[in-house]
């Protein structure tokens, strides 16, 4: 038996998945009764709620008046995709590979479009050497790392003159931390992170340098219909007034909808960052008394609000072989997810063997404060079972 009693209380929802996320507090489907269901995306209707979806996210995520934001397909990879696929060729090429995603971005520029990029790397847990970011090339990296905990900052490595384009891979930072629209020229994201949307929808976001580039060159390779944003060497603006390259779910739209709503009507982009970094501080006060836990990234300045990952640090447990390591992880979620405190939240696949737990807006201090009695206990009941095994 463990020598930790069980804790009587369970999180009101344990939904702390890092994709697709808790949905909104409140949220229930009948929010979703607007949706324009049985129609075309394209009729009058169904174009009014794309638009509204587009306006919705400039006003909450105070996007600038003179950038485009676009509704694509395949979520946020797509619309990476998208931008790399279109933009780059032109200009040397940087990328910052810290996390999962950021990995497949060097995987598509080098390996398919076959670019000679440098790739500016660093292990979980870490930011690779920021000063060696140049203003010649055009830079690829994500600003929050959804698989590694690990933020950037801010944006001052990157040069406020600079000549190339800046593509930013925004998807777990978007609306919980400070985006510098200045230094940004492509900025991506899904609603099913910091929204808690659905699945396989994408943002694109596009500053007026981006337009310039996509009007000013054309790849050398071929370009998928899904990719395509120009016509006849003009930026394709109807992408961008509701317009999508194809059909969307116009329920995922709805939804969209009614998470924006939510976050305007709580107060908005500043309202939604403090809940996150509130969230933050609940896991940070816990990690900070517990012996047998850690944060994946070193760094407090780079710790991410919102796709907080975890390492454990226990002795008992780093001692042992790596597999053995990985399966304690798993299986420490694993009891989580049985007692219903804690849903999906065992790291990603990739990263180094841990918890990751969701912290953005969505989700509620109360809930992270009831989970971290329970964390506690199945870590000793998990090594308990280790131990007799």
């Amino acid at each position: 038996m463990t020598t930790l009693a069980k804790p009587a209380m369970r999180p009101a929802r344990p939904e702390f998945s890092s994709g697709p996320c808790a949905k909104r507090p409140g949220w229930t489907p009948e929010n979703l009764q607007n949706a324009v269901l049985g129609r075309s995306h394209r009729s009058k209707l169904g174009k009014a709620r794309l638009q509204e979806a587009i306006d919705r996210t400039r006003q909450v995520l105070e996007v600038p008046e003179d950038f485009l934001i676009g509704i694509v397909p395949g979520s946020d990879t797509g619309a990476v995709e998208m931008a790399l696929w279109s933009m780059l060729g032109p200009r040397p090429v940087q990328l910052l590979a810290f996390e999962s995603f950021g990995k497949d971005w060097v995987t598509d520029v080098v390996k398919q479009l076959k670019l000679p990029a440098e790739v500016l790397d660093a292990p979980y847990g870490e930011l690779p050497d920021l000063t060696k970011v140049r203003k010649d090339a055009d830079l690829v990296f994500t600003w929050n790392g959804t698989t590694s905990g690990v933020r950037v900052p801010n944006a001052d490595f990157i040069a406020a003159d600079r000549e190339g384009i800046v593509i930013c891979d925004a998807t777990s930072a978007a609306f919980a931390q400070d985006l510098d629209w200045a230094k940004l020229d492509v900025v991506t994201f899904s609603w099913q992170k910091a929204l808690g949307g659905e699945g396989a929808h994408g943002i694109l976001i596009l500053s007026p340098r981006a337009v310039e580039r996509l009007e000013s060159y054309v790849p050398a390779w071929p370009m998928p219909k899904l990719f395509r944003m120009t016509k006849a060497g003009k930026l394709a603006k109807d992408i961008f007034e509701g317009a999508t390259i194809n059909t969307p779910s116009m329920l995922c739209v709805e939804d969209a909808i009614d998470a924006l709503k939510w976050g305007a009507q709580i107060g908005g982009l500043a309202e939604m960052q403090r809940r996150a970094d509130a969230n933050l501080a609940v896991v940070a006060e816990w990690v900070a008394k517990t012996g047998w836990v850690d944060f994946l990234a070193v760094d407090p300045a780079t710790r991410s609000n919102t796709s907080v990952c975890l390492k454990v640090v226990d002795p008992r447990v780093t001692g042992l072989a790596a597999d053995v390591q990985a399966d304690f992880a798993k299986k420490l979620a694993g009891v989580l997810e049985k007692e219903g405190a804690a849903l999906d939240i065992g790291g990603y696949r990739d990263a180094p063997a841990g918890l990751r737990i969701w912290c953005g807006a969505t989700v509620e201090a109360s809930d992270l404060e009831a989970l971290t009695p329970w964390l506690d206990w199945a870590f000793a009941t998990t090594l308990e079972q280790l131990q007799a095994a």
